[in-house]
């Protein structure tokens, strides 16, 4: 009886940090935090999260997770000058998937530098799919490519850089989880 009420706290605390976590990330979606920014562009903190959560989760549950995390951001921007909205539901989904991927074929181990690698993938993909969904919608073709190589570039760069902040408590946090009490 004491370990399935143990069983029962962990998994509510596993959740409240998961979604603390979660909560976190999408909050500072929006804080510039001076010297955090690269050429005006900040890190895709949802995209860190959906790397270190999707390491050793199945395929289709990361994607899934990358569909809600887009339409979590897509409901939290808006584009203003422009008539044409893209969605961050496709990149996102792509990268849950494709982290996921990875990790089942072990073709990248789970460590800081690794993580970092995948989120600077990861990054480009999901700048690059916002690019493509503006090119299908209208949008001037030179305007939309020449900004995507510096969006893309920041985005992975700042992004591959902090992911370790996110991805180390995490992982160790979901790795003492799995560990049997002695």
């Amino acid at each position: 009886m004491l370990d399935r009420k143990t069983s029962i706290s962990k998994k509510f605390l596993n959740g409240i940090v998961t979604i603390g976590s979660l909560l976190a990330c999408i909050l500072a979606m929006y804080t510039r935090i001076p010297g955090m920014t690269l050429m005006g562009i900040a890190p895709n903190w949802l995209l860190i999260w959906l790397v270190a959560w999707s390491v050793n989760r199945p395929v289709f549950l990361t994607v899934m997770t990358g569909i809600a995390l887009g339409m979590v951001q897509d409901g939290m921007t808006t584009v203003t000058d422009l008539n044409i909205s893209p969605t961050h539901t496709l990149g996102l989904a792509i990268a849950g998937g494709l982290t996921s991927l990875l990790q089942k074929q072990r073709y990248i181990q789970e460590d800081f530098i690794s993580i970092a690698l995948i989120v600077f993938g990861m990054a480009v993909i999901v700048e690059t799919m916002h690019a493509v969904q503006l090119t299908f919608m209208g949008a001037g073709i030179d305007n939309v490519w020449s900004l995507q190589q510096r969006i893309a570039l920041s985005s992975a760069i700042l992004s591959s850089l902090w992911s370790p902040a996110i991805y180390f408590p995490l992982s160790r946090w979901w790795r003492s989880l799995g560990r049997k009490d002695d």
